[in-house]
């Protein structure tokens, strides 16, 4: 198991805190493998096997052991003595009213517990009633870009090492963890990806969600995956829906896009007016939760080469704990404003930047910000542009691997 350092140093930088450690994510994004790392470190610390109770919901061992009754009794039969017990739940939506059970826990014995899951419903309302003021959120994204270069280890460092070259091949191969551990061709990757993504839409979505009508979902999902990076509605895609000679009302197609949102398997980035200085509520823009599933699901289309750098960027900027938005000035758009914390970065994507009026389009709505926070133009390029007036232009690569923004 190769350690990802940053989710495994703020994980174990809450154990004995009193608080639910909810390790939320896409399917096959590290999750569990996280789960075992804490398993590890527990057993290094001098905590007794027997005293850390680990449970796998996907796992046939479990399966019977569906509700909150059937779990809390199945835990208080493993408490056999006074010690603190560590209890690892991973995959805990498969659970009936999980929350019940998980909040008895910490009410009812010495216990540190700590859940995954693939579903960001598992964070609703009604959870937060049950376990308001007293749990930890810890997301956990497909492997960045300095992750995917660890994770290629040895393998990297034969010949000449090109970032760039190696970039290419991040941008192609998306960052599904296991899929780095071993050498893959594009087509082997590529069906586990789709496998992946068919296991979040069957289990996250349809099952979770009660949706009947899959094959329209999954035309709504190629919608979203062929508008990467594009300012849309759901109105927009009713319409397209109805251009084509089949009907989609709007509430379906927002409970579609919240089902694929809460799945992980989708992004929704909000706008922010720089005038107005407000969240607007209309013509978001959606991102996948890892390029890979794009080119799983709709193949290569170069067209989107632009959208999926934003993704890439998008990802980096939620991994490193930023808030991201669309930025609105007037007429103009800014690609993203993030915020984390009192800091604030301004981040424009292009793929390259060959024309003069791609040159003005990319810089231009920077140049019109007047504050001192860090403005960035971000493209595939190798000849750089000269920085003006503080915003500094940087190869995608070069953008992703900086300690900090």
């Amino acid at each position: 198991m190769i350690l990802r350092e940053t989710y495994f140093n703020l994980l174990t930088g809450y154990i004995d805190k009193p608080f639910i450690k909810i390790i939320t994510g896409l399917r096959r994004s590290g999750k569990s493998v996280l789960l075992m790392m804490l398993h590890n470190e527990l057993l290094r610390k001098g905590i007794e096997e027997s005293n850390i109770l680990y449970m796998n919901f996907e796992s046939f061992e479990f399966n019977e052991i569906d509700d909150a009754g059937k779990l809390y009794k199945y835990i208080q039969s493993k408490i056999t003595n006074k010690k603190r017990y560590y209890i690892l739940l991973d995959e805990i939506q498969e659970v009936i009213s999980w929350e019940k059970a998980v909040n008895s826990f910490q009410v009812d014995f010495d216990a540190d517990v700590y859940i995954t899951g693939s579903n960001s419903r598992l964070l609703s309302s009604e959870l937060a009633t049950y376990l308001a003021g007293r749990y930890i959120e810890i997301p956990v994204y497909t492997l960045s870009f300095a992750e995917y270069l660890l994770f290629r280890g040895d393998s990297i460092h034969h010949g000449d090492f090109d970032t760039y070259r190696e970039f290419d091949l991040f941008l192609r191969k998306g960052g599904f963890p296991a899929l780095h551990v071993g050498e893959y061709t594009d087509e082997l990757i590529y069906k586990a990806v789709y496998d992946i993504y068919s296991s979040a839409i069957l289990r996250d979505t349809v099952q979770r969600y009660g949706i009947r009508d899959v094959e329209l979902l999954e035309r709504v999902v190629k919608y979203v995956f062929d508008n990467i990076g594009n300012k849309f509605s759901a109105k927009n895609i009713a319409d397209y829906f109805k251009s084509q000679n089949r009907r989609i009302d709007l509430n379906t197609v927002y409970n579609y896009l919240n089902a694929l949102e809460g799945a992980f398997i989708i992004y929704r980035i909000p706008r922010y007016d720089l005038k107005g200085k407000e969240i607007l509520k209309t013509y978001e823009k959606y991102y996948v939760g890892d390029q890979s599933l794009l080119y799983a699901v709709m193949g290569f289309k170069d067209r989107l080469i632009s959208g999926i750098l934003e993704n890439i960027v998008m990802l980096e900027l939620k991994r490193r704990g930023f808030r991201v938005f669309v930025g609105k000035s007037d007429e103009k758009e800014i690609d993203f404003i993030a915020e984390k914390s009192g800091k604030k970065l301004y981040v424009q994507v292009a793929y390259k930047m060959t024309e003069k009026s791609t040159i003005e389009r990319e810089f231009a709505p920077l140049l019109e910000i007047r504050d001192h926070h860090p403005k960035y133009v971000v493209t595939m390029d190798e000849r750089w542009h000269d920085n003006v007036e503080g915003i500094q232009h940087k190869h995608i690569a070069d953008f992703l691997l900086m300690k900090e923004y």
